[in-house]
């Protein structure tokens, strides 16, 4: 495995700055947002694209800094009932895929998307209650109508271009937790896995551990996230898990994100390393810093601090004592 970073943290810097600071920092990848909610600081989709000589300079000095791209990523809602909105994002995740393919990056992250609950709705709809039985009938239109031949589409696309897709599990969104994870797969294809972000698994009450267990299985997990999240008790047991209190009101809040090592001990994260491994995934562990406690460059010094003491890199060749 390599260890990199969503490089959305170095949004201040220009792209060989940005370079710079991370293969300082003894990283060996790095995670490009192309648009959307992550931005586009370093990576403009429509100055690379087809641009033979911008693509080979591109790549270049990436490689010159001893580092690879894990992943562009483009999150958005590509099924949002706006068409203001969800066409941008649909339009970006396609011109994304094609970006990666000339790139030879295998995986594009993004968000499932979620709809309204019928056509002339405005904003998402996001069931989350079995009961009363309205939220299923919109949950299996959203899925019939929506999701499945919007993904079955994008799959193929995909596919086409060698290209994975991984859909971070994220509250807010149609696919969140695996069991959605692996039914949008089944509907459509095996270019669709999971950006797998543990910090989204703790606050939905997932142990992230088994949750990788889950999808490798299926060889379902394409691309990891590393950040961390503490559940503060008092304020899970006035909101909730499901907490609306906006972010910038930590003290209120269920749970908020922290940097790798800040919300669970690093047993936890050798677990979820050493897990990661028994699954059979070998590719990047990318930090996402978004530690409200903590300046950009404390948090992600100490998220690389912390966890390259429990990353695995060495192949462990043959078993020799059995």
């Amino acid at each position: 495995m390599k260890l990199g970073v969503f490089t959305v943290l170095c949004s201040d810097k220009n792209f060989d700055d940005m370079l710079d600071y991370v293969a300082s920092k003894g990283l060996e990848a790095i995670e490009l947002g192309t648009g959307g909610y992550p931005g586009n600081a370093h990576c403009k989709v429509d100055d690379l694209l087809d641009n033979e000589a911008n693509l080979h300079q591109f790549k270049q000095k990436i490689a010159d800094k001893g580092l690879i791209i894990s992943a562009l990523s483009c999150h958005g809602n590509a099924l949002h009932p706006q068409e203001s909105i969800s066409g941008p994002a649909d339009e970006l995740l396609k011109k994304t895929i094609r970006l990666a393919s000339q790139l030879g990056v295998e995986v594009v992250n993004t968000f499932s998307g979620c709809p309204g609950d019928h056509e002339g709705a405005r904003y998402p709809n996001w069931p989350v209650a079995a009961w009363p039985h309205d939220y299923q009938e919109v949950l299996q239109w959203q899925w019939k109508e929506k999701l499945i031949p919007y993904w079955r589409e994008i799959n193929d696309l995909a596919a086409k271009h060698n290209v994975k897709i991984g859909l971070e599990l994220h509250g807010g969104f149609s696919v969140h937790t695996p069991s959605t994870m692996l039914k949008l797969r089944e509907a459509c294809g095996s270019a669709i896995g999971a950006n797998l972000d543990p910090s989204h698994m703790w606050w939905q009450g997932i142990d992230p551990v088994e949750a990788i267990k889950i999808l490798g299985r299926e060889n379902a997990i394409h691309h990891f996230h590393a950040k961390d999240t503490i559940i503060d008790k008092r304020n899970v047991n006035m909101h909730g898990l499901t907490d609306m209190t906006p972010y910038t009101k930590m003290k209120e809040r269920a749970w908020y994100f922290r940097s790798v090592g800040f919300g669970h001990d690093m047993k936890t994260w050798a677990d979820i390393i050493s897990t990661l491994r028994l699954m059979d995934y070998d590719y990047v562990v990318s930090i996402e810093h978004e530690d409200g406690l903590m300046s950009i460059d404390e948090g992600f010094t100490k998220a690389v601090q912390n966890i390259q003491p429990v990353m695995i890199k060495e192949s462990t060749g043959e078993m020799w004592w059995a």
